[in-house]
């Protein structure tokens, strides 16, 4: 009897032991994931692949019993179906992916010269630069977006800049287009480009670059042989950052592109609290989560075989 109590003792001690090690530190990120990440995915899935009904909830059930023990299971693809077909659902993805494609794109080339020139500054200037980086992140989102409506306005302050000095006659329509959406979602995740580049940069060893002096290379060939390829890592990471949330952007095209620039996060807003269509609604949530997910699982997979190419 003593042995057993002993043996459970110790079973207990090794148990705890795990829990509280590295592996607890482990599980607490992934209990994040598998809840709030994983589950809401399942959950968006099976309404995606359910009928839209009027009633609370405004979908059916997947699974039914009829007489007696016969499980019917229902999957309706026609959801998914109507994606393709529309022509609505095709104009906002495009216009999402072009959004965020151009705006991410503006950040990187926006962003690389501002990462470049803290890295290469001295740590006191450096340290103000990072802190005007992160300032606009003291305010409120919504502040800020707002802020843009009032410069970009009729009335705002860039049209009345340049009538005051008769620059032009009538206000600019700088509003309610897909160009004000790019730059207010440009302004707000350029921060995510400059911290990723700026970290990557800064690991980079400078005396490649005056090696690459010595052996006659000019500023801008030592640039774009050397800083950029060295900067890889910093440029897909913030490229990842801006595009992923801008392609479901949601406040800034609606406030500031307006109701002519459709896009993704409009429709979904439109079939979930419009329409009630819920089964539509979550399968544009799930076709932008396969759009966008795909390619960095295909980009993390490609990189893990080239680092064991070259490991071999």
């Amino acid at each position: 009897m003593y042995r057993i109590e002993e043996l459970i003792i110790y079973r207990l001690t090794s148990l705890a032991k795990k829990i509280t090690g590295r592996n607890f530190l482990i599980s607490l990120p992934s209990a994040w994931i598998i809840v709030f990440f994983l589950c809401s995915c399942l959950i968006l899935l099976k309404i995606s692949l359910s009928d839209s009904v009027i009633s609370s909830p405004p979908y059916t059930s997947l699974i039914d019993w009829i007489s007696g023990n016969v499980l019917q299971i229902r999957l309706n693809l026609g959801n998914y179906m109507s994606l393709f077909s529309n022509e609505m659902y095709m104009r906002g993805f495009a216009t999402s992916v072009l959004i965020a494609g151009a705006s991410t794109i503006c950040c990187l080339l926006i962003g690389f010269p501002m990462a470049l020139a803290i890295v290469r500054s001295s740590p006191k200037v450096r340290a103000m630069l990072l802190t005007l980086v992160i300032l606009p992140f003291w305010t409120s989102f919504l502040i800020r977006v707002y802020a843009w409506l009032m410069l970009l306005s009729p009335s705002g302050f860039i049209n009345s800049f340049l009538m005051k000095f008769h620059l032009i006659d009538a206000p600019l329509q700088l509003m309610n287009n897909s160009y004000a959406a790019c730059v207010g979602i440009i302004y707000a995740y350029l921060p995510f480009m400059i911290f990723p580049l700026y970290s990557a940069i800064e690991k980079i060893d400078y005396t490649l670059i005056e090696a690459a002096y010595d052996l006659g290379s000019s500023p801008m060939t030592a640039f774009f042989s050397i800083v950029v390829p060295l900067a890889m890592p910093g440029i897909y990471a913030g490229s990842a950052l801006v595009f992923v949330p801008a392609i479901g952007e949601f406040v800034i095209p609606e406030l500031l592109g307006g109701a002519q620039t459709l896009t993704i996060g409009r429709l979904v807003w439109n079939e979930f609290f419009g329409n009630l269509s819920w089964p539509t609604a979550a399968a544009l949530s799930i076709i932008l989560l396969m759009f966008v997910v795909f390619p960095i699982v295909l980009m993390q997979r490609r990189k893990e075989v080239r680092l064991l190419r070259d490991v071999r």
